[in-house]
Formats: structure tokens, sequence, C-alpha cells
């Protein structure tokens, strides 16, 4: 069957090219018949004229026929039967040059389409040109130029500049310089640190670098991301199945109106000015450019669709389930406080904490060890590391021994139970960190809300989406906080993958349903869904595979975009046809009554035609009023101020602990863990607070209608400042006391601290989901 399908493609291919100049051949033939023609005429020679004129219109009738037949054969409605029969009725009465505009409409319009469809699928195209088929594998002293298929987990490769990365894997040698464009839609240019994953179909836009295959081929991303586009057309798309129905009914109308027209008036010429108007073969080709030119404008941002019934019933949907792990979370545990023992600083805890666990495979291992290299602490050199599973890991250290873990079951102290219960209350995981012993700290860890999740939810209800559920596995308390965070309409959390495929079939009842997961438990409910979408940058084969819809970029709000597209993309299908169709009726009416004679009709049909395709083709435009534009100078601007946020986070829980140890034993410690926090605002956050409201409101106010935009965040600036400064007025009142608070200051100073924290929590969340999700 191999062989029997090789032998097939020099007969496709030779297929495809004769189409390829099928339709500007046709354009050139009657263009210049039509031009002799018109030359002829006016030199006084209307035989001849009429001889150009009809030997254009003959020209048309023979592929015209061939089209016919392909449409009935693929069990289309043959409308361009109208055709045909307009180019032979004009042949027949003598109207040699309406004739002769028909055959140049028809071709026209065929050029018009092929061309409309081959800019729609450029993208597409494009992304299967870029996939990589060889790689550069290292072996002993050589390297090899090898096919991608020979590549195996393992295998050292080197990527060169200016290469496509062949296979998934991770950073081996040298820091890398990457453009994931083509995966995430974004053009800056991103930088890897050794030990850092990569994803094939990225492109080595710095020097060379190696990397340790840990994938195949076949699973690798970009493999994942080519055998989705290759899958990816508008043939099945309900909106084109509905042109091809109106055409079922239109042809017969038209012959009716026309038959009628010359019944009554007594004139073929009617009949055959009906006709021509009646030409629909462009018109009805408008819906799947319009499907074709979403599906290309997803893959622009990221977002790979199986096919154009996928995207016209995204068009189409009004609920929305989603997974929360991975989803709307990041799925990537962080750390959210270190708690330090009386006598400890918190810097101390995560230090040696991470010291233990820099060689621990697991997740909340890995969350505490990037926390620490964030904050720029220096591990603790560590022997003899051992883990045990479920209980955690330990080392030698030159302090003793070291733990980081499940607590043992005995009695907490004071700090370690308010510790303890602040993470019942925020649904973390509390990992305890001991030496010789005893307890000294802990570390809470939480896998923390996407920030574009909360715009992503809005966008999605302005793109139609009425119901917003949220099916999960975890347990009942952190669910229903991210519910009551993003104001979902619905919460079922500890759900099995049964559960999630029983509730999303339920969901279909009601309305078109979207189900959106990443991992290996959603791809049953993927595949129950009316439409599955997968966030495919991170998660499972499994789940991608059972997708209609991947997103290839680790942003939920790439899925609001899809939406968006998916609604503007029907949307601009079912007016092309519609509104194509009725300026041809209204056209047939006027040609049967006598109001347009056939030249005439024909002129006006191929404006009818021209302007429904070019309408068609602005679905390939991004819409402006979907999402806020922001400058790329301000998108800069956007990403620093995020990255300070992460660098800024010990200091927001610094203000959180010296608010603890004073309500514990406001004493010198306390009042000296109040200076340190004072410094901190002094040197860090405050001058943070400055710069954006110096630099990145005014940049934004452009992109969101002016500075009212961001007028509640200037004044959240003032609370903080204010806060800061009473801070700082106490610890100098303080000074004026032999360096002790007096008794009436310990609950104002209180309230500051603890209010300060507050406000910095919700003014940074709110500046993450409302600001910085804007860079793309």
């Amino acid at each position: 069957m191999e062989h029997r399908h090789d032998e097939d493609r020099p007969v496709r291919a030779r297929t495809a090219e004769v189409r390829g100049w099928l339709a500007p051949g046709l354009l050139v033939v009657t263009a210049v018949t039509l031009a002799a023609g018109g030359v002829a005429w006016l030199s006084g020679a209307p035989e001849v004229a009429d001889a150009w004129w009809a030997a254009g219109t003959a020209a048309a009738i023979v592929p015209s026929l061939a089209w016919v037949i392909a449409a009935l054969r693929s069990h289309r409605a043959g409308v361009d039967l109208i055709a045909v029969l307009a180019l032979a009725g004009t042949l027949a009465t003598g109207e040699y040059l309406a004739g002769a505009l028909i055959a140049l409409m028809l071709a026209t319009g065929r050029w018009l389409d092929s061309a409309a469809e081959r800019r729609a699928s450029h993208d597409l195209r494009h992304l299967l040109e870029h996939a990589p088929r060889s790689a550069r594998r290292r072996s002993g002293g050589q390297v090899l130029t090898v096919p991608l298929a020979e590549v195996r987990v393992g295998d050292l490769l080197v990527v060169g500049p200016g290469e496509v990365v062949p296979v998934d894997g991770r950073i081996e040698d040298a820091a890398a310089v990457l453009d994931e464009s083509v995966l995430s839609g974004e053009s800056a240019q991103l930088e890897r640190s050794v030990g850092e994953p990569v994803r094939s179909g990225c492109v080595n836009a710095g020097g060379a670098f190696g990397l340790r295959a840990t994938a195949t081929e076949q699973d690798s991303t970009y493999a994942e991301i080519v055998r989705l586009a290759r899958q990816a057309g508008a043939e099945s798309a309900p909106v084109v199945r509905l042109a091809d129905r109106y055409a079922a009914w239109f042809l017969p109308l038209s012959l009716a109106v026309a038959g009628l027209a010359w019944l009554v008036s007594g004139s073929a010429v009617r009949a055959v000015a009906v006709l021509v108007v009646a030409t629909p073969c462009p018109l009805l080709l408008a819906a799947p450019v319009a499907i074709v030119s979403g599906l290309s404008r997803a893959a622009r941002e990221g977002v790979v669709v199986r096919d154009g019934a996928a995207l016209e019933t995204l068009g189409r949907a009004r609920t929305m389930v989603l997974d929360k792990t991975g989803t709307l979370t990041t799925g990537r545990p962080r750390v959210i406080d270190v708690v330090a023992a009386p006598g400890r600083t918190p810097a101390d805890v995560l230090a040696l904490a991470a010291s233990v666990d820099r060689f621990s495979p697991h997740v909340l291992a890995e969350a505490i060890v990037n926390e620490a290299r964030i904050r720029g602490l220096a591990l603790t050199p560590v022997r003899d590391v051992s883990e045990e599973p479920g209980r955690g890991a330990t080392a030698r250290t030159a302090s003793g021994t070291a733990g980081v873990g499940r607590h043992d079951g005995s009695p907490l102290p004071g700090w370690a139970g308010a510790a303890d219960n602040r993470a019942a209350l925020d649904g973390a995981a509390v990992a305890w960190v001991t030496l010789n012993g005893t307890l000294i700290g802990a570390v809470l860890l939480r896998d923390p809300l996407r920030h574009d999740a909360p715009r992503t939810l809005r966008r999605l209800r302005e793109a139609g989406i009425d119901r917003l559920l949220m099916l999960t596995g975890d347990r009942t308390e952190p669910a229903a906080e991210v519910a009551a965070v993003l104001g979902l309409d619905g919460v079922r959390a500890r759900q099995s993958p049964a559960d999630k495929v029983a509730a999303v079939r339920a969901e279909r009842g009601n309305a078109v349903t979207v189900m959106v997961g990443d991992g290996v438990n959603d791809a049953p409910a993927l595949a129950a869904a009316d439409v599955g979408v997968a966030m495919g940058a991170r998660g499972s084969s499994a789940s991608s595979e059972a997708a209609d819809v991947v997103l290839t970029t680790d942003r939920v709000g790439r899925l609001a975009d899809a939406a968006v597209i998916a609604v503007r993309a029907r949307r601009i299908a079912v007016q092309s046809a519609l509104g194509g169709m009725a300026m041809s009726l209204a056209a047939m009416l006027a040609a049967a009554f006598g109001l347009l004679p056939p030249a005439a009709g024909a002129l006006l049909q191929e404006g009818i035609d021209v302007a429904v395709i070019l309408n068609a083709l602005r679905a390939l435009r991004p819409d402006r009023a979907a999402q806020p534009v922001v400058e790329p100078a301000t998108e800069q601007l956007l990403r620093r101020f995020a990255a300070e946020h992460d660098d800024l986070r010990d200091v927001v829980e610094a203000v959180r602990e010296a608010a603890d140890r004073l309500t514990d034993a406001p004493g010198p410690q306390a009042l000296e863990t109040v200076r340190t926090v004072d410094g901190l605002l002094a040197r860090r956050l405050l001058p943070h607070e400055l710069d954006e409201e110096q630099q990145l409101y005014p940049a934004l106010a452009a992109a969101l209608g002016g500075p009212e935009a961001t007028a509640t965040m200037s004044r959240a600036h003032s609370e903080i400042h204010r806060l800061a400064r009473r801070i700082d007025t106490h610890l100098r009142i303080a000074d004026t006391n032999d360096g002790r608070l007096r008794p009436e200051q310990i609950d104002d100073l209180r309230a500051c601290l603890y209010g300060l924290h507050s406000v910095l929590r919700l003014h940074f969340a709110q500046e993450e989901e409302s600001y910085f999700s804007l860079a793309r």
C-alpha cells in the first residue's frame, strides 16, 4: 500500500500544478480576448470584436464544465452550472460582450479565490516548511549530520547559529539565545541557561550550544504541532457546508427566476441577464476563505487548530469547562512564604532547605531551589544526602544534620502552629526545615494562579461564553478559592477522569461546550467535548492528541485569542455568504424586470464577488478592539516591572514577618526586624513604585484610553508610600526613646505593617492581572 501511495504522488503533483496555472491562464486568455474585442470595436470592426468576445466566452466554458463535474463528484451543489448556462446563453443570444465579461468575471473570481487561499494558508505552510529534517550529533570528537529520525534520548546535539532546534532537550554547555516566535507568536528573543529545557522548533539566535535530547523526533513539541497543522483545513467546517446548502437552493431558484423572466417577457436576453448576475462561484468560496484565514490568524498567535470545523464550533461555543492545575494555575508550585523560628532568618531557612533539596527530583524541591536562586542565596555544601519517598530529604552540613519534608507529628511550637494554620487557610503545602532534629523554619508553597487568567476569562465572556465551569482533582478548599477569585459560575473538586467526562457530557446537553486541560487525565474529557483545547506547551502529548485546538505557548491568554478569532472568522464567513447572495438576489430581480442588461449585470456581479472575497480576507487581520495593543517600548517596561515583582516578593513577605514578630514579642529583636524592613522599603520597594508611577503608567495611558485607567493604581501607590512613611516615623520616635518602642506605638505600628502587607499583595496582583498580562 505504501508503494502505491508513493506512485500516486507524481500524479497528485501534476494535478496540483495544472490547477496552479489554470486560474491565471484563464484570466490571461479572457482578459486578452476582451481587450482585443474592445480595440476592434473602437476601430469600427464590430464583427471582429464579436469574434474575439465569442472566443473568450468559449474558452471559459470548458473549465467551467470541469468545475461543475468536480463539484458534483464531491457531492456539492454544482453552482458553476449557472456560469455554464450563462456563457452558453450569451453565445445563443448574440450577447458576446456579456459573455466575455462573464468569462473574465469567472476567471478573476477563481484567481482571487486561489490567491486568497494561498495568502490565508501562508502561515500554516510556513509552519510545515520550518520543520527540521536533520540534526548534528556529537559522537566522540566528531560532529555528524544524521537524519532526525535517528536521534535518541540522551544524544548530545550541536545547534549552530540560525539553526532550528531539532528535538526537545536541555541546554548542555553554554547559555542560548532563542527565537521562539514560531511556537509562541512572540517575537522577543529569550535567553536560556545551562540545564534549562528547550522545545524543538525554536531558532538559535545566538552562538552555538550543546543540546542533550530528552525526546525523539516523534515525541518532540514541533513534530506534534506539524502533525496538527497537516490536518488543518476548512473543507469540513459547518459554516462551509452551510454555504453548500445555500447553493443547493440557490441553483434551482436562479433557474426558476430566469425561466419566469423568459416566460413572462418572452425575451431570452432577460433570462440570460438573470443567469449572469446569479453566477456565485467565487461568492460561495468566500466562506472557506474566511475559515482558512481564521486558521492562519490563529497559527500566528501560537494556536494550532486541527480543522475548520473545530474553529467554527469554537466560534459557536457558549460553555467552557476548565481544568485547574496547569490551565488556570501555572502547574508549578512556588514559594509564597518562608517562616523562621525565633533567632533565625527566612533567608537562612530557605538557603538550608535549598542546599538539601538541590539534588531531589521532587517538584516541591525544585520550587525551593529556584526560589533560593531568585533571591541570590548562597547554598551550603552538603554530603550524605538521602531521601525517603513521602517523608523528605536529609543531608549532613557543617552545622549538623538538616532535613526538609513532612513533620513527624510531634507538637508544634507557637510560631510553627501559626505557619501551619496559615498554610491550611491558603491551601498551601508546607516543607518543614529541621537542624539536628529541631524545627527551625517552614517553607510554604502553592501553585499560583496565572497572571493572565482573570483577563482571559473576562475576554472569553466578551466573546460569547456564558458559562465558565472548573473541574479539578484537587481538594475543595484551594479549588473554591480559585473559583472565587476568578468569578467562575461553578466548580467541582476531587474529580476523577470519569467524573470529568460525565460533567462535560452533561454540559454538552445544554450548549456547545469547550473543554480546556493539559494533563493525561484530561484527555478523555477533551475528546468528549464539542471542542477540546490542550495547553500543549508543557502539557502531555495525550491531551494534545485528544484535542481539537492546541495552545503552543504556555499562556492561557492564547485561549481567549483563539475564541475571539473563531467568533470573528465565523461571523465574517456568514457575512460573506449571506451578504453576497442577498446582493445577487437583488440583481437577479432587477435583471428579471429588464432593468439590468447582461453586460452591465456581468460587471455588477464581478464587483459583488470581489467585494465578498475581500471581506472574507478580513479574518486574516487582528481584531484591534479585542485586546489593548501596547507599543514595543511599553511591552519592555511591562516585562521589566514584572521581573521586579518577582524580585520583590521577599520584601513583601518580610513586612508580614516583621508584623508577626512584633505580635509575638514586641522587644528589641522585633524592633530590629522592623528596621530591616524599613531599609528594604527605602532601598528596593519604594523606588520600584515611583518608577512605575513615572514611567510605566504614562506609557500605558495610550493603550488603555487615558490616565484615568491607571488612577486607582496610582492611589494604591500613594497608600503604600503613606504607610511606609508612618513606619519610618515610628522608628524615629523609638530612636528618641533610647531605641525602644513606646507601648502606645505598638498597636499602630503592627496595623501599619499588616496593612502594608495586604495593600502590597493586592496591588501586585492587580498590576499583574490588569497590566503585565498585556505583554505578548
